[in-house]
């Protein structure tokens, strides 16, 4: 917008208004401002006034008049049919959108060298440990999880950080914003902090060092009594109720809330927490907490849902709160599991009571772990016939409330993929083999310090066996006997905290970011994204040869297509069968109506 100054009649106007300044030349005013609309206001700097020529709505079905009332600005630009009043202290250093309404603020102010969070390293996980992510607007729950697996090449990690910061650098300003249809009331203090289009703050008190990166289609909420300090708030996130935020990262359409504490720990895509805390934790895609004494800590999560009064152990007063873990994709903890660090718990699992042998039962995925005393059972592969697994895989695609352009995080959101049905592979394999080393009639089997009893053993066995033929007629039937299109794919896979990549590709990234070949922010999203779209080709490579491998074939013939998918559908059968029995044997233990029971098993055969 181009400004004038003010002319000698405003001036005057302004000053019979209660209104002063420093200097009225550094004051300037859009071509057909009102001065009528400005009163008992302190300018301090140089001031940019738009026009406040029309109403805005300050709540539902209520308007009140633009313009600026009860306020001291200094270095500030004020945009068309803004409302700013009874600001106890002053706005300072910032450049605030047309039509927002400020009103009851303390302080507003951008200091010299504000980064706005932007920048900031998180130690995650280790919490005694060196700082692992660097957070910034555009950070991606993908992103974070390849800074913590290859925290350790020096090299291509100072590379990547290069390029955040340049990001960073290149998209600083020296003062702060504040968006279009911005609401901010009854706050005390907003320090060094940026805030987008269309967020309401109402009742916070106090943000610093801070970006909140709301937009029309997503809009943000931050409640009452929150503290937020070096924190990034992503699109369509709410932070409400006391919630206290100190350099974290909150990702699209997170809710953080009723008190929920948070130390550098990061929370990415539909993450829900309530009324716990987190410390030095990695909350993958839809992470889930809703209880007070619920505590995470040092771990890594994600479609993880915490039990009330869970609690990760990171500390065994030794050498300091450095052990961590991880609980792999669609993990569970039951009321009062506490689990002790290193641990490492494999995809779909569930644990109850106090695990603290620091199991690794990666190997033994869809399992429980059920802590008696100081011995841990495992009941390998249970978990994949559970009316709780089935409704998580269904519900969490459905449950995405993040805008559908423009998403930072991209997640697969397949149970059974080249990464958990390797790990079903291996887990058939490894009970194969405990039985034929310690026998076949032993009541029970040694696995990594825990124990397996035999008959659990044995229905483990065909639990996976059913998963695996599950999975081949599935993706089977998308592509018949075609040969795969590329090479890609064919070894392991990883899973970045949702999207599932080849390891080759993965290792390929971090490689061409360390020499230099990948020059920018924007090259890496463009990878992840070419990632993204080439998975289902990737899977089929992967999928075609361990088909060769588990069926003994040299080819895929018609036959061989037919045979599979012939198996795929008693594997289903049983499947589907196992699921109707644990609803209805919950059915039995009453509180569960017939009209619920009847609804599931409809959906369960459609």
């Amino acid at each position: 917008m181009e400004y004038r100054s003010l002319t000698e009649e405003e001036i005057s106007l302004l000053e019979d208004s209660g209104c002063t300044a420093e200097d009225w030349s550094t004051i300037y005013v859009a071509e057909d401002f009102r001065p009528s609309y400005v009163r008992n206001v302190a300018f301090y700097g140089q001031i940019n006034i738009g026009l406040f020529d029309k109403n805005i709505e300050i709540d539902e079905g209520f308007v009140r008049h633009s313009g600026i009332r009860n306020a001291t600005l200094r270095d500030v630009t004020v945009g068309d049919n803004a409302l700013i009043e009874n600001i106890g202290n002053y706005i300072s250093g910032y450049n605030i959108g047309e039509e927002c309404y400020i009103s009851n603020v303390g302080t507003m102010a951008t200091t010299a060298g504000a980064t706005f969070g932007e920048g900031d390293m998180v130690a995650v996980l280790n919490e005694g440990g060196q700082e692992n992510v660097m957070i910034y607007d555009g950070l991606s729950s993908q992103l974070a999880a390849l800074m913590i697996r290859h925290s350790s090449d020096k090299e291509a990690m100072a590379a990547l950080r290069q390029l955040i910061l340049l990001h960073v650098r290149n998209n600083q300003l020296s003062y702060g914003t504040i968006g279009y249809r911005v609401k901010i009331v009854n706050v005390k203090e907003i320090l060094n902090t940026n805030i987008g289009d269309d967020c309401e703050i109402s009742g916070a008190s106090r943000l610093n060092e801070s970006t909140f990166m709301s937009i029309p289609e997503a809009s943000i909420w931050v409640g009452a009594d929150v503290i937020c300090e070096n924190t990034i708030v992503s699109a369509g996130a709410s932070v409400l109720d006391g919630a206290k935020l100190d350099n974290c990262f909150i990702g699209e359409a997170c809710h953080i809330g009723k008190g929920f504490s948070a130390t550098s720990s990061l929370f990415f895509a539909n993450s829900y927490m309530d009324n716990g805390e987190a410390c030095a934790s990695f909350c993958g895609p839809f992470s889930v907490s809703h209880h007070k004494s619920t505590l995470l800590i040092g771990g890594m999560y994600s479609f993880y849902n915490a039990g009330s009064n869970t609690n990760f152990s990171n500390h065994a007063y030794k050498l300091g709160p450095i052990h961590y873990g991880e609980m792999e994709r669609g993990c569970k903890t039951a009321s009062g599991a506490h689990l002790l660090w290193p641990a490492a718990i494999g995809s779909f699992s569930m644990c109850m009571g106090k695990i603290q042998n620091h199991p690794d039962t990666r190997q033994l995925p869809f399992s429980y772990l059920i802590a008696s005393g100081d011995t841990t059972y495992i009941v390998p592969g249970y978990n994949l016939v559970t009316v709780g697994t089935f409704r998580d895989i269904e519900k969490w695609q459905r449950r995405d409330k993040r805008p559908r352009q423009g998403r930072q995080s991209l997640i697969h959101f397949e149970w059974l993929n080249p990464y958990t049905v390797t790990e079903i592979i291996n887990a058939k394999q490894t009970l194969e083999n405990l039985r034929r080393e310690q026998g076949e009639t032993v009541a029970s089997y040694s696995f990594n310090g825990c124990l397996i009893k035999n008959k659990t053993l044995m229905r483990g066995i065909d639990l996976y066996d059913m998963a695996i033929r599950l999975y081949m007629g599935e993706t089977i039937k998308n592509h018949k006997a075609d040969l795969p299109k590329s090479s890609v794919g064919s070894g392991l896979w990883s899973d970045l905290s949702g999207l599932l990549v080849p390891e080759s590709e993965e290792q390929q990234l971090v490689n061409d970011i360390a020499i230099g070949y990948i020059d920018s922010l924007k090259n890496v999203e463009e990878r992840f994204l070419s990632l993204y779209n080439h998975y289902n080709d990737y899977k089929w490579t992967w999928t075609y040869r361990v088909i060769l491998n588990y069926f003994r074939l040299d080819t895929l013939e018609e036959e061989d297509v037919m045979h599979i998918i012939s198996e795929y559908d008693k594997a289903k059968k049983d499947w589907l069968a196992a699921i109707r029995f644990d609803a209805e044997k919950e059915f039995k233990m009453g509180d569960v109506d017939e009209q619920t029971l009847k609804a599931f098993l409809e959906k369960l055969e459609q």
